[in-house]
C-alpha cells in the first residue's frame, strides 16, 4: 500500500511540475516557477523514496540480517534534505523579489492555482495514511504543495483586487518557513533512528525497574533498546536468575517487553554466581545488588 501511494504521488508531481514550468513562465509568477523547480525536486526525491520503500519490505537475508527496513528511513532522509534545501532556496528567491518586484498576470495565476490546489490536495489525501518515516516525509511534501498553491491562489486574488505585488514573495516566505520547521523536525527524528537512540516512547530506567520486579528476576543489566525504522523496536539484555527458573523467566521478560512495544528481544540469562565479563557491568551490578539487598530487607 505504502509503495502504491508513493508511486501515485510521484507521477502526479512529475506531471505537475512540467505543467507549472509552462504556466509560471507564461504568467511571470516567480512563486509558480520556483514551485516548479521545487516540485521537480519533489518528484525526484519521491521517486527515490518509492524504490527505497519497496526495498525496505524485503525480508531479512544474509546480507541484511535485520531486514531492509532502514532503506525506508534513508528514503525519508533524502526527501527531507531536499525539502530543507528547497525551502531555503524559495526563501532566498522570495527575498530577492521583495527588493526587485516583477509584473505578474493575475488571471492566469488564479486559474493555475485552482488546478494546483485540487491536484495536490488529491495527492496529499492519497499519501496521508503513511506510517513509516519515509511516507511521512512524502506526505509532508504533498501537504506543502497544497499549502503552496493555496498561498498562490490567495496571493493572486489579493493582487488582482489591490495590485499589491509584494504579497507573492511574502506568502512564499511564510509557507517555506513552515515547511522548513516541519522538515527539520522530521530530520531530527530520522537521525535519532540512525544513531540508535532509545525510542522516545520508552523510559529505560522505568523499564529496568519493572523488569527487576518480575518474579525470579534477581537483576537486569546491559539493557539496550533501539529501533530500526521508528516503528519496530528491538532490545538486548542480560537477566540474572537461578538456572531452574530460566525458561519461565525468559518468557515473562519477553512478555513484559512486548507490552512495552518491543517485539524483538534477545535475552541472555546469567546465574547469580556468574560474573558478567563486561567491565562496564560490574559497577552496575554492585549498584543494583545493593538496591536489591535493600529491596529485600
Amino acid at each position: 500500500m505504502a509503495e502504491k501511494n508513493i508511486l501515485v504521488a510521484f507521477l502526479l508531481n512529475l506531471g505537475f511540475s512540467i505543467y507549472e514550468f509552462i504556466g509560471g513562465t507564461l504568467t511571470g509568477s516567480v512563486a509558480i516557477v520556483s514551485d516548479a523547480v521545487h516540485d521537480l525536486g519533489d518528484a525526484f526525491s519521491i521517486g527515490i523514496s518509492y524504490f527505497l520503500e519497496r526495498k525496505s519490505h524485503k525480508k531479512a537475508d544474509e546480507k541484511y540480517t535485520y531486514g531492509y527496513v532502514r532503506y525506508s528511513v534513508i528514503g525519508g532522509l533524502i526527501t527531507t534534505t531536499i525539502l530543507v534545501v528547497g525551502s531555503v532556496f524559495v526563501i532566498s528567491q522570495a527575498v530577492q523579489r521583495i527588493f526587485d518586484p516583477v509584473e505578474i498576470h493575475y488571471d492566469g495565476m488564479i486559474v493555475l492555482a485552482v488546478i494546483g490546489v485540487v491536484v495536490n490536495a488529491l495527492a496529499a489525501y492519497w499519501t496521508r495514511s503513511g506510517k513509516s518515516l519515509n511516507q511521512r516525509s512524502v506526505n509532508l511534501h504533498m501537504l506543502e504543495d497544497v499549502l503552496g498553491w493555496v498561498v498562490v491562489l490567495v496571493g493572486a486574488i489579493v493582487m488582482r483586487f489591490t495590485n499589491f505585488g509584494l504579497i507573492d514573495p511574502i506568502l512564499s516566505i511564510l509557507v517555506a518557513g513552515f515547511i522548513l520547521k516541519e522538515a527539520v523536525k522530521n530530520c531530527l527524528t530520522i537521525f535519532d533512528v540512525l544513531l540508535e537512540k532509545t525510542p522516545r516512547e520508552i523510559n529505560l530506567k522505568e523499564l529496568q525497574k519493572e523488569l527487576c520486579k518480575l518474579r525470579n528476576v534477581d537483576e537486569v543489566h546491559h539493557l539496550h533498546v533501539w529501533t530500526m525504522d521508528g516503528e519496530h523496536n528491538y532490545a538486548t539484555l542480560h537477566v540474572v536468575c537461578t538456572p531452574e527458573t530460566g525458561e519461565v523467566t525468559k518468557q515473562t521478560v519477553k512478555a513484559l517487553l512486548k507490552e512495552k512495544g518491543i517485539a524483538h528481544a534477545t535475552v541472555e540469562l546469567e546465574s547469580p554466581s556468574e560474573k558478567c565479563i563486561e567491565q562496564k557491568c560490574v559497577a552496575a551490578e554492585e549498584r543494583v545488588a545493593a538496591h536489591h539487598h535493600a529491596h529485600h530487607h
